[in-house]
């Protein structure tokens, strides 16, 4: 049973979560976005939870401000395909840092493996913004700029929390 920090509904299951989970089933069925549960990403949360919460949370507020919570909700659970642990991954010579990098990796790899829209693509390549420089050009774009960022801050007050409690669950990778 998956379900987004900070919700109280599993997706698989709650009629809350049953029209997200549809949406959503046939990319958390995939091989490779099953791969991202062997990378940990902010702290105690793998890529694929946190791609799950960024996802979930893409769908609900986009689906309250009216905007295509479709393809915020898929986009969502590929911006952060890049399938590689970044703290210990040797950057190139001259490279930037991965916070400006790992959005084009991800649209890179979400591309070979799906099919996008324009949309969806530029979620996927501005969650990042501002270090991606270029406006997003979609309001769901902007919907996961913040998603992004409240889902990493639920994810640190989660691992705190664990920590304090004495309940930390160290991720893989």
């Amino acid at each position: 049973m998956s379900k987004a920090l900070g919700s109280r509904y599993t997706i698989e299951s709650s009629e809350t979560s049953k029209e997200y989970y549809e949406i959503v089933k046939d990319l958390l069925d995939s091989d490779i976005v099953k791969e991202m549960k062997n990378f940990r990403h902010h702290y105690s949360t793998t890529c694929f939870q946190h791609s799950l919460n960024v996802s979930y949370y893409n769908y609900v507020v986009c689906k309250k401000l009216g905007l295509n919570y479709k393809q915020a909700a898929r986009a969502g659970m590929l911006h952060d395909l890049f399938l590689y642990d970044w703290r210990v991954e040797k950057r190139k010579k001259g490279e930037l840092p991965h916070g400006f990098t790992h959005p084009k990796k991800a649209l890179e790899n979400a591309r070979q493996h799906f099919e996008l829209d324009k949309r969806e693509e530029d979620i996927i390549i501005k969650h990042m913004w501002p270090l991606t420089v270029k406006l997003p050009k979609y309001p769901e774009s902007y919907v996961i700029v913040m998603m992004d960022k409240y889902s990493a801050m639920i994810e640190l007050g989660s691992y705190f929390k664990g920590k304090l409690t004495g309940k930390y669950k160290k991720a893989k990778s």
